[in-house]
Order: C-alpha cells, then sequence, then structure tokens
C-alpha cells in the first residue's frame, strides 16, 4: 500500500481512539445480549410478530431462526426508489427459502431533490439526512432483529440508513439498490437545453420535453451525482452484494442480486457479523478513495464526515485533502466526463475502479465486507452462468472503454477529483474533475448575493456580463440548512461559455451534479455564524486558486479585519424559518454544526 495511504489512516486511527473506543464497547455490549425474543417480555413478543403467519411465528420464536429487518424508502415520487414497492414480498420470500423470517420494520422519508431543487424544499434536504437516520432508530428499535436490510439510494438516504445503522452497530447491515434508469437524452444535452433556456433562446416547452427525456423512468437518475456516488461508496465498503450497484430495476440479474442480499443477511446473522465492527477507519478511507478516484459528489464531503463520526471515528476536509493528493482519478462520468452511469457500468464499473485502486495501493485489503471473500469479491460483476444462477465474473486487464475508465499505470490524473481551499474566506472543497485547467484559477471581483434567487435576477438583468466570483452567502446549515445552489449552474455556464473568467464561492451546496464552473463550497465557518463571507463587499477582489489550494480576498488586513460583519435581514430569516414545514426544523438549524464536522444535529 501507499505509504501516505497508511499514514493518513493511522492517524485518523489515533485521532479516534476514545471515542472509536467507546463506541465498540457500546456494539459488544448489546451484541452480548440474548436474542429479542428470549430476552423481550411475552407481550412484548407477542406484538412484535402478531400479524407474522403462524409458521413463521414458530420459526423465530421456538426455533430461533434469523429474524431479518427491513428499513425502506420507497415512495413512488423518487424514480429510483419506486422499485422498492415490491421487494417487500420477494424479500420475504427469499428469507423462508433460507429458513429465516423478514419483518418490514419501517420506512423512512425519501425526498426528491430534482423536485425540489430551487424551492424551499430543498431547505429541508440536508436535515432529512438526519431525520432518515433517526427513522431508521425508530425502526430498529423494536429490538427483535438478527440482521437488517437497508433499502435507499438517493442523495441523503443512504447517509441517514448509514447513520442510522451504524447506531445499532451490533446487528448486521446489507444495503439493497435498485440500479439507475436507462439512458434518456444525454446529460450533455440536457445541460444545453438548460443554458439556452437560461438565455431566453428557447421556452418552457423545450425545457419540459428534454428534462423528461433525461428523466424518463424507474430507476436513479443517470450522472454521476450524489446518488450514484454514494452506490459506488457502499461497494467500496462491502456494503453491497458485489456489484449491486448499478444494475438496472428491471434486469432480470437485479432480483437475483436482491435475494442474494437477504441471503448475505441470513448468513451474516449465523456468523454474527455486526456493522459496527466492519466499518472502522480502514473502510471509511477506503469510501473516500474510491469517491476521489470517481470525481464524485461534493456532499460527501459532508455526508461521510457524519457517517465515520457514528462509528466512533472522526474524519475532516485535510484528511480527503491528502488522500486526494496521492489518489489518482480513474474514471470519467458525467459532470467528470460525457458518459453516464451505465456507459461506467458496461465500461466495467466499481469493479474496475476497485480493482485499479486495490492495485494501487490505495485501498486496504483487508477489510471486512458483508460478502465472503472480501473486497476482492467486489472487483467483480456479476452474471449468470449456464445454469441460469447467480455468479460473477473477472474483468479484463484492460479498459473496455479508456474514455470512461483507465488503469492507475495511465489515469486521467495522478491526483482524485476533489480539492481542500484555505486562506482569509475560511475553508472550503471545490471539484476539479469537471472544470477545464483553464479556469482552475480565477482571479475576479466580487459581486455578492444574500440569495440565490438575487443572482439569478441579476443574471436575466444582463448585470453579469464580465470577469466575477458571484459570493452566495447566509447559504450555510445555521442560516437556511445548506440548500443545493445546482439552479446556478445554468446561468454561471453561460457566463462562462460567452468568455468570462467566473467562479461562485458560497456557503451552501452545489450538489454532486456540480460541473465545469469552477466553485468553492461549504465555506466554513459559515455567514450566519460571523464567518468571513459576511465580510465581503461588492468589488473586493477575490483568487480562487485550485492548484495551490487558496481562497482569498485581497484586501488590506487591516481595512478587511475592521469592517463590520453582515447581517441577514429580519425578512430573509423570517423567509428562511417559515412556510413549507421549515418551522418543524428550527431545533436543528439552532443545533446544526459545521459542514466540516458533517452538519450533525445530533451531536
Amino acid at each position: 500500500m501507499k505509504t501516505a495511504i497508511l499514514d493518513i489512516t493511522e492517524r485518523i486511527r489515533e485521532r479516534s481512539a476514545a471515542t472509536r473506543s467507546a463506541y465498540l464497547a457500546q456494539v459488544r455490549r448489546l451484541g452480548g445480549r440474548q436474542r429479542g425474543s428470549d430476552r423481550l417480555g411475552c407481550a412484548n413478543v407477542a406484538h412484535a410478530f402478531a400479524a407474522l403467519p403462524g409458521n413463521d411465528k414458530l420459526k423465530v420464536v421456538v426455533e430461533r431462526a434469523p429474524n431479518i429487518g427491513v428499513v425502506t424508502a420507497y415512495n413512488d415520487m423518487l424514480s429510483a426508489h419506486q422499485p422498492y414497492e415490491s421487494y417487500p414480498a420477494l424479500l420475504r420470500d427469499e428469507a423462508r427459502r433460507s429458513g429465516a423470517t423478514l419483518q418490514v420494520a419501517g420506512g423512512v422519508p425519501a425526498m426528491c431533490d430534482g423536485v425540489t431543487q430551487g424551492t424551499p424544499g430543498m431547505e429541508l434536504s440536508l436535515f432529512s439526512r438526519d431525520t432518515i437516520a433517526m427513522g431508521t432508530a425508530i425502526a430498529l428499535s423494536h429490538d427483535v432483529f438478527d440482521a437488517a436490510l437497508l433499502l435507499g439510494i438517493c442523495d441523503k438516504i443512504v447517509p441517514g440508513l448509514l447513520i442510522g445503522a451504524l447506531h445499532f452497530g451490533h446487528l448486521p447491515c446489507v444495503f439493497v439498490p435498485g440500479g439507475p434508469m436507462s439512458s434518456g437524452l444525454s446529460n450533455t444535452e440536457k445541460s444545453h437545453v438548460r443554458e439556452e433556456y437560461a438565455q431566453g433562446k428557447v421556452g418552457r416547452d423545450a425545457l419540459l420535453k428534454a428534462e423528461s427525456a433525461a428523466y424518463h423512468g424507474p430507476g436513479t437518475c443517470t450522472f454521476y451525482g450524489t446518488a450514484n456516488s454514494n452506490q459506488m461508496l457502499m461497494e467500496a465498503m462491502g456494503l453491497h452484494v458485489p456489484g449491486a450497484a448499478f444494475i438496472h430495476p428491471h434486469d432480470g440479474l437485479r432480483d437475483d442480486l436482491t435475494r442474494e442480499a437477504v441471503r448475505t443477511a441470513v448468513s451474516l446473522a449465523k456468523r454474527k457479523q455486526c456493522i459496527g465492527e466492519q466499518v472502522d477507519e480502514r473502510v471509511i478511507v477506503n469510501a473516500m478513495a474510491a469517491l476521489l478516484a470517481t470525481g464524485g459528489s461534493t456532499n460527501h464531503l459532508i455526508h461521510w464526515v457524519a457517517v465515520a463520526r457514528s462509528a466512533g471515528i472522526l474524519i475532516n476536509w485535510s484528511d480527503f485533502a491528502e488522500l486526494s493528493a496521492v489518489v489518482p482519478l480513474l474514471a470519467r462520468v458525467y459532470p467528470n466526463g460525457s458518459a453516464d452511469v451505465n456507459d461506467f457500468q458496461r465500461a466495467g464499473g466499481p469493479g474496475f475502479v476497485l480493482r485499479e485502486l486495490l492495485d494501487a495501493g490505495c485501498m486496504h485489503p483487508d477489510v471486512m465486507t458483508v460478502a465472503e471473500g472480501g473486497i476482492g469479491h467486489y472487483t467483480q460483476v456479476p452474471a449468470r452462468d449456464e445454469q441460469g444462477r447467480l455468479s460473477w465474473r473477472a474483468l479484463p486487464p484492460s479498459p473496455i472503454d479508456p474514455a470512461v475508465v483507465r488503469t492507475h499505470s495511465a489515469p486521467f490524473s495522478e491526483t482524485g477529483g476533489l480539492k481542500l481551499l484555505t486562506g482569509n474566506l475560511g475553508r472550503s472543497v471545490i471539484k476539479v474533475s469537471a472544470v477545464p485547467g483553464d479556469r482552475h484559477v480565477v482571479e475576479a471581483p466580487a459581486r455578492v448575493f444574500d440569495s440565490q434567487e438575487a443572482l439569478m435576477a441579476a443574471f436575466k438583468a444582463g448585470e453579469l456580463e464580465r470577469d466575477l466570483i458571484a459570493v452566495v452567502r447566509f447559504q450555510g446549515p445555521r442560516a437556511n440548512g445548506m440548500p443545493e445552489l445546482h439552479k446556478l449552474t445554468p446561468p454561471l455556464a453561460v457566463l462562462q461559455g460567452k468568455g468570462f473568467r467566473v467562479a461562485l464561492v458560497t456557503d451552501g451546496r452545489m450538489s454532486g451534479a456540480s460541473g465545469k464552473v469552477p466553485a468553492a463550497i461549504h465555506v466554513t465557518p459559515e455567514a450566519l455564524d460571523g464567518g468571513p463571507l459576511a465580510r465581503v463587499r461588492d468589488g473586493d477582489l477575490i483568487r480562487m486558486d485550485a492548484v495551490a489550494g487558496t481562497l482569498e480576498v485581497l484586501v488590506d488586513d487591516a481595512d478587511w479585519s475592521a469592517r463590520e460583519l453582515a447581517t441577514i435581514s429580519p425578512a430573509h430569516a423570517e423567509d428562511n424559518a417559515h412556510g413549507l414545514g421549515r418551522e418543524l426544523f428550527g431545533g436543528m438549524r439552532r443545533n446544526v454544526n459545521s459542514a466540516e464536522e458533517g452538519a450533525c444535529t445530533w451531536l
């Protein structure tokens, strides 16, 4: 293994010694108890299994067969989660075939960021992650399960389910994906129509036609955003059945993999291999490496800090930055390239990337996974053998499509797709893998906005036709829940396309779909907490340098330190706090910690 990977892992281990030790002690204490049906009172047991068929009651209570709890994020608002509607019957059938019982323990909310993008509903999005974690805890609190299956795919849902599962770390857990939708209108063409619409060159009818052609059926959206980055990380952490991430929902292999997830959970229950022991420092580092090697979602620089903390492991953005310096970029999937996730899967997908990372010494090979055979099993792809049974096959040594994936000896870049920026404007991150090389450094006057709506209005009024760095502040977790500002991508891309040097600086998020416009996001401390963005004024010269890793306002130190902090207007604060359910999340806004600390509301 690369010495730097080992050093970073050891530093994380040392930093986390006390919290990890306390976590494992709790896991082992809970794991050492009697089974739920033996431990609970008779009334509790009767309630737990009242609705089970008689034979299943006999199995779980008398025969002490494994009882699998299912936590599902099913709804048909999310195209990715719609296929889960039929899963409970299939899961129960396979559990019975495996001599086990299975109960849907509970459902968790799952919002579609594509629906809420640019609306007040997006201000609930980040906090939905912790709400999902709490919902997972409520489902598993029935405390009669020997293992759990977690059904979720999209942006906040997988991190939320994983945080919740890790708080029940004494249970074996397997994540069950559903797969991406088939390719429709290409992501590149979709983005082109969005830019045309932003300029008024096409109308709403043309835009809706393009969007509907891109998002057209069941399955995950096909660009490599947060949802599909989730799936890559679940493979890298060994929490899926190997190769399950990107098989289409209606491919016959999908049912085979879902049934294998049940068999895996039953096997884990019998072996008592729990998720809390499995997800250690090495597994967290493996996930970080996989994210960097694929130019994955910037959201995970928040989410995986929270995930790691749930297992008693302390990571920060400096760890990501140091890993990025030694982990090569091995995949180009939109917005980092023109391919979509279906192209990525055909080119070898997660299996190819994980094999190359292991061969390059960028991942720990000696980790536990839910599948027997360890992380090496995840370098293969699922298939059916000559008898029609589920099997796995090795990938060819050379890339099937070198425009989509590369070997570690000939990567797209020697370094990963994400960078840390530091300076007198705070700490922030930038996704460089999709940004043209000549835009990695931008120096331009600031134009300051307190909302994304204000920037959009200025663009439509023709006020931004020049070199500029747009500062959009009061978008952090405490201010308004840290919404994604993905709606700003088309207008900024239009300005960049006209030859202007433009960039975005914000304490908000840009989502996993952040693209070709350089964006320093998640700026910490946030403006509402007195962060430096509250000092920026229109016309201040800002230098964003993704090569040197700096974000600086070029203002005299004395002038800078003497400036009063801008404050959010009472009307703006009132609007952030009310309407469309935002009142219910006031406690989360008050209690949330910083983006670099994971934006956790439960610490």
